[in-house]
């Protein structure tokens, strides 16, 4: 494996730092974070600059590149400070809708992400159904040929902007119970879905919402997949889900671990920059060896899955490590930066808060364990 930049990968890296330099966010993305409101202006110079088209076949209009080149792009806009959740390049539900839908769904959904706009949310955590999917009680009733979902999903990322749902409900009683699910696509303006807001302690730019849903009607072709298929299309989800949330993970740990290297170099105390005690250094140490590391697994975890290798167990071993060794960096940045890394006004304080979630979403580190563990066990025998 060879992970040096194409020239490709460099033009479009550059082009993405000239796009973020050009538009002057840091300002913005402080007072977004203040006044809990999407960054609009900041996904429209993305646009502009054509980021998320990447990764979309260009009979939709979009730019082909492997999954590597977009975790690559996608890990350098949030060294850069890019905001948790935000990103413009939807390449789990591109993924998601390019493998099961049909073509007017990929129509669709195709058309929304090269506009930058999140094109559905995923309804699949439920608040009995967290961890173990397969609890999920959301209901598709058939009657009168027409399908009625009934049933209440959570922790819904931007149920308020997306325009679809991508909905995960049982539509039998099998006696193996993962076949009970099925997978529909709708819109989110459809009659009987209402949502609510939830308080969180991070990621202020990107709302969450618990959604309700009573005898929203859906038509046959809403279907996404197999009928019955849905919970193992779910599996392959979080595979490309997991490997994509950690470009998260590395770029927010750089973002910090350079704010706080820098800080480290000016920052006098007893006379002499905080930077030339061993303590210090002893963390700036340790946060770039796990840094390299979370790198190294984010780009061999994305290279396999574009070399046509199964990555089942590589995106829960780069979850897990990665969502621990993110917030490690983080905190220790935090530290080194002393007093100031606690005020609202720093940066390093946002990535502290926000970070904190990829150790829960697509997955716990602990069902990290269960999935590979179990995997690792099998491949031994």
């Amino acid at each position: 494996m060879d992970f040096k930049k194409t020239e490709e990968q460099e033009l479009l890296l550059e082009s993405l730092r000239t796009a973020y330099q050009r538009a002057n966010l840091e300002e913005y993305f402080k007072a977004c974070d203040r006044d809990h409101v999407f960054p609009e202006k900041a996904v429209a110079a993305m646009v502009d600059a054509g980021i998320p088209s990447l990764g979309i076949p260009e009979e939709y209009g979009g730019t082909e590149v492997d999954l590597l080149t977009q975790v690559m792009v996608a890990e350098e806009a949030y060294a850069l400070g890019w905001p948790s959740l935000c990103w413009v390049n939807y390449s789990t539900e591109v993924d998601d809708i390019l493998t099961f839908g049909n073509k007017q769904q990929q129509e669709s959904v195709l058309n929304y992400a090269l506009r930058g706009i999140k094109p559905f949310t995923l309804g699949f955590t439920e608040p009995q159904a967290g961890s173990d999917s397969a609890a999920m009680a959301t209901t598709a009733t058939k009657r009168d040929g027409k399908v009625y979902i009934n049933g209440n999903k959570t922790f819904n990322t931007s149920a308020d902007r997306a325009p679809y749902l991508l909905c995960v409900a049982r539509s039998g009683i099998n006696e193996n119970p993962y076949k009970d699910f099925s997978m529909y696509l709708f819109p989110m303006d459809r009659p009987g879905i209402s949502i609510e807001k939830l308080d969180k302690i991070g990621n202020n730019m990107c709302g969450t919402f618990e959604v309700y849903l009573k005898d929203v009607e859906c038509d046959p072709s809403d279907l996404v997949g197999e009928e019955g298929k849905g919970f193992y299309q779910l599996m392959k989800n979080f595979e490309i889900e997991r490997t994509t949330i950690c470009s998260a993970n590395v770029g927010m740990a750089r973002c910090a671990y350079d704010e706080a290297v820098r800080y480290a170099g000016q920052r006098e105390q007893f006379g002499k920059p905080i930077g030339s005690f061993q303590l210090i250094q002893e963390k700036i140490v340790d946060m770039r060896i796990k840094i390299e590391n979370m790198q190294n697994m984010l780009y061999r975890t994305a290279w396999k899955r574009d070399n046509g290798q199964s990555i089942s167990i590589d995106s829960s071993l780069l979850k897990r490590y990665t969502g621990q060794a993110a917030f490690s960096v983080i905190d220790d940045a935090l530290q080194i930066m002393g007093g100031i890394g606690y005020v609202n006004d720093c940066r390093i304080s946002r990535l502290w808060r926000d970070q904190r979630v990829y150790r829960i979403m697509a997955g716990t580190e602990e069902i990290m364990v269960h999935t590979a563990g179990r995997a690792l066990l099998k491949e031994a025998l």
